[in-house]
């Protein structure tokens, strides 16, 4: 299989994922008799949890199309039947995140509703790193990769799995805290240089044990 087929593939199930994601939004619907601006205004209230999680999945889901670009079509310079066994079960993770975030957009305030979510995006997270160090160790396929990109691909892939397990935890005491930690994940892989402020933690943190 050509590398550009499985980018294809790849390209426009992320599309179409990312299109359904809006379908998770319902406009409010009000009897006639009830039309009027601050009961518009209350309804939308009352969706901006389902509005929220579509813009923390939407998100999320764009971060991870760029590094599923760079896995398959930058540092991997051909593809193996390995490679797109992995890829496919990525993609099914991937076709799977309407159905979570129109979970956790309606059961917000449910530890089992942040937990679906949260396992989700470690799951999703932990099949693209695996994917990654297959291309790294495999000898069928020439990569080329950086100590650089190395780390700070490792950095963008661990830390959402490493934040939507403390949001789980953290259901416990408050679901709200959870979905602030969500948020965070969508900043920090959306701000440019997050992964350079990470490493300048880490290596502080280094010389401190040093």
């Amino acid at each position: 299989m050509k590398q550009e087929r499985l980018t294809g593939l790849s390209d426009g199930i992320f599309a179409i994922v990312m299109t359904l994601l809006v379908l998770t939004l319902k406009v409010p619907e009000l009897p006639i008799s009830e039309v009027a601006n601050a009961n518009l205004w209350q309804a939308l209230s009352d969706i901006k949890i389902s509005f929220l999680s579509f813009v923390f999945s939407f998100a999320l889901l764009f971060t991870y199309w760029n590094a599923h670009h760079f896995i398959i079509s930058v540092y991997a310079k051909n593809i193996t039947f390995p490679l797109v066994v992995r890829n496919a079960i990525f993609l099914i993770a991937i076709a799977l995140v309407p159905f979570s975030t129109h979970f956790l957009g309606i059961y917000s305030q449910t530890q089992i509703a942040v937990f679906i979510y949260g396992l989700h995006i470690i799951l999703i997270s932990a099949i693209l790193f695996e994917m990654k160090r297959f291309v790294i160790v495999s000898h069928d396929i020439e990569s080329i990769l950086s100590y650089r990109d190395i780390r700070n691909g490792n950095i963008r892939l661990a830390l959402p799995g490493v934040f939507s397990v403390l949001a789980i935890l953290l259901s416990f005491v408050n679901t709200n805290i959870s979905l602030s930690f969500f948020a965070f994940v969508v900043v920090f892989n959306l701000v440019p240089g997050s992964t350079d402020i990470v490493v300048w933690l880490l290596d502080g943190l280094k010389k401190r044990e040093g």
